[in-house]
């Protein structure tokens, strides 16, 4: 699937401008304001959002505020376009948490290759966080609010790791969120579903226990969740491209 992206403007023209150079390699969604552009992020699939600064009803610099403070959204980065160059509204602009800044003319070139190193970037970090074994959650995190959720979940994940029955339901009740608000923040934050993370987390806390050098690889399992070190062997070499006993040993070298 193409990433989506709201383009947020009251000309049409513009809309239509940006809409063709962008259509090929994204899913384009559009908005004559800041208060249509919510009303999208509450239903669509978004993964930035491209917003003109001046227009009717909710302006630019609004609704990058109410993006940026709705938990839900809040993940999602942010391009502010604008004719006004000052530096008054730069300052206005990443005060209210945009991602970056983009003064008017710019060459779609220009826009293409911030649109590029905002996506591509969080991917990384994403794919970072989910293949490297000592890489905290955190690290995924882009505002406060999602710093705080990830690790809120990240300890009510690890409090119950010897639960080989956590799934969805018990974690959306841990979090006090409805299941379906869960299941999309969690996909949205970190690019895998709630199962996804609940066993890299248990893989995660495995990789810890193991480097401590007190406990047996099948000890580690058990205490993790897995029911048996056949399967949690395998579980590890499929996330971290090595065997846990590999892993200690390489760990160990590098130590030593």
């Amino acid at each position: 699937m193409k990433p989506g992206i709201l383009l947020v403007d009251d000309h049409e023209d513009i809309l239509q401008f940006l809409s063709s150079d962008l259509e090929d390699k994204y899913s384009i969604y559009t908005a004559a304001n800041g208060r249509e552009a919510l009303n999208i992020l509450e239903k669509e699939s978004v993964q930035l959002v491209i917003s003109d600064v001046m227009m009717p009803v909710m302006d630019g610099f609004e609704l990058c505020k109410a993006i940026k403070t709705n938990f839900n959204i809040s993940h999602i980065p942010v391009i502010l376009l604008t004719a006004k160059n000052t530096l008054q509204s730069k300052i206005e602009g990443l005060e209210t948490g945009a991602d970056a800044y983009i003064e008017k003319p710019f060459s779609p070139g220009h826009l293409h290759a911030q649109i590029t190193s905002l996506l591509s970037n969080r991917n990384k970090l994403k794919e970072h966080f989910a293949n490297s074994p000592l890489v905290h959650i955190n690290s995924i995190a882009y505002t406060r609010a999602d710093e705080k959720f990830l690790e809120d979940l990240n300890n009510a994940i690890v409090s119950n790791l010897e639960n080989a029955e956590l799934d969805v339901e018990q974690l959306a009740k841990m979090m006090n969120m409805s299941r379906p608000t869960f299941y999309r923040k969690i996909k949205a934050v970190s690019d895998l579903t709630p199962n996804d993370l609940i066993n890299i987390t248990r893989l995660k806390k495995a990789a810890a226990l193991l480097l401590t050098g007190g406990y047996k690889i099948y000890e580690v399992a058990d205490m993790v969740g897995f029911n048996s070190q056949t399967n949690f062997a395998r579980s590890f070499l499929k996330q971290f491209g090595v065997t846990p006993s590999d892993y200690v040993n390489l760990k160990g070298s590098r130590q030593n």
